[in-house]
């Protein structure tokens, strides 16, 4: 090999090696991490008219799914810093998410049968 020839390989090398030429399309050549898909924590509201389960424990930043079969319930949250946003309306075969970003108890109730109740407790 010519000097000329060694000369572009040592570019050629270098560049690869700085360009994150280890594969993966990372410098140092390992895999990506996955990111995870968000959690979903669910609650049904049966036609039994109770909430599955009645007491929910969650992290914060956590989605939590209300799920109505086929009777209509809503759900109002007792007011509280960080409480998400109700349920108005009588929801039926429907699923509805609430993200609850603020940790602490959040409790909850349907208008349509009072007795029905509930809380999420956020960590």
């Amino acid at each position: 090999m010519t000097v000329r020839t060694l000369a572009l390989l040592a570019v050629t090398c270098f560049a690869a090696s700085a360009c994150g030429g280890g594969g993966y399309g990372s410098p140092t050549g390992t895999p990506p991490t996955p990111t995870p898909p968000p959690v979903a924590d669910h609650v049904d509201a049966t036609a039994s008219l109770a909430f599955t389960p009645a007491t929910l424990n969650t992290q914060a930043g956590h989605a939590v799914t209300f799920a109505f079969g086929s009777v209509g319930h809503n759900i109002f949250f007792d007011a509280a810093t960080g409480a998400p946003a109700n349920i108005p309306g009588v929801n039926s075969n429907a699923s509805v998410a609430r993200t609850f970003d603020t940790p602490g108890t959040f409790t909850y109730s349907c208008h349509i049968h009072p007795f029905m109740q509930g809380k999420v407790v956020v960590n």
